[in-house]
């Protein structure tokens, strides 16, 4: 067998493929013979059925674009506070110190149920979902920079002093490559909050995106329109998560 083909057989991705579409056969069978009521879980065929029909009533591709852009906002306005706040803290220990349990504190609490502060504050819009987004994202992505750089190998830190790096060269060559892995795991771990927050308030208020259509579908306990919203709402994450991967692989290819 050739080896390129052996290898595209026996990868991570095709193995989850495979085992997803394992999944959806037994849900089918399941469904289908009635061991699981049909009003509780929806046939992944009908699910998968409801898309034209959701395309077509709740305009689903515009939605989707709604929610991926909101989000894609929200996670570029904490990736804007975060990382720097996240650097401050770590150049600046007693702020560090002062601030990081403050802050997983603020990241524990269910910040989602400040949406009618933020309703009275910026009113039923876009801004009242970013801002909603930002606040859970921009957290874990200020706590994991800090712990990133102060993870940094003091060997390596060594090494580049002994060839007389500035400390900018310091920065930008060593300490952010080898802090890009702890780095990214707040942003995933910030973006996947975000996503939530945005949705979850998009279902409460009944304002645009893919939350507003999960919302519209539950109420008229339409199962199969149900679960398509929200499996475009969990390819939001995905797209997110393989994008950010990439960039994460771009900073640090080794």
């Amino acid at each position: 067998m050739n080896r390129k083909v052996k290898k595209i057989l026996t990868s991570p991705t095709l193995a989850g493929l495979a085992a997803l579409a394992l999944f959806a056969g037994v849900l089918e069978i399941a469904v289908a013979t009635d061991v699981i009521p049909q009003l509780i879980v929806a046939r992944p065929s009908d699910t998968f059925m409801a898309f034209p029909e959701l395309q077509k009533e709740m305009h689903l591709f515009g939605a989707f674009w709604e929610t991926l852009g909101m989000c894609a906002a929200a996670t570029g306005l904490a990736l804007l506070i975060g990382i720097p706040f996240g650097y401050l803290m770590y150049r600046d220990d007693l702020i560090g110190r002062a601030y990081e349990g403050w802050l997983a504190a603020a990241f524990a609490a269910p910040t989602v149920l400040l949406y009618p502060l933020f309703l009275v504050m910026f009113g039923r819009s876009h801004m009242t979902l970013i801002l909603m987004g930002f606040i859970p994202g921009a957290i874990p992505i200020a706590i994991q920079c800090r712990q990133g750089l102060l993870g940094v190998s003091p060997t390596l830190l060594n090494v580049g002093r002994s060839f007389n790096v500035t400390e900018r060269e310091m920065f930008w060559k060593i300490q952010l490559p080898a802090a890009v892995p702890t780095i990214f795991t707040g942003i995933r771990i910030g973006v996947m909050y975000t996503l939530v927050n945005i949705v979850a308030i998009e279902y409460l208020i009944d304002f645009g995106g893919l939350g507003r259509i999960v919302s519209e579908m539950y109420f008229r306990f339409d199962s199969p329109g149900t679960y398509a919203s929200i499996l475009a709402v969990v390819a939001v994450s995905v797209l997110f998560y393989w994008c950010f991967g990439r960039v994460e692989r771009w900073l640090r290819p080794v």
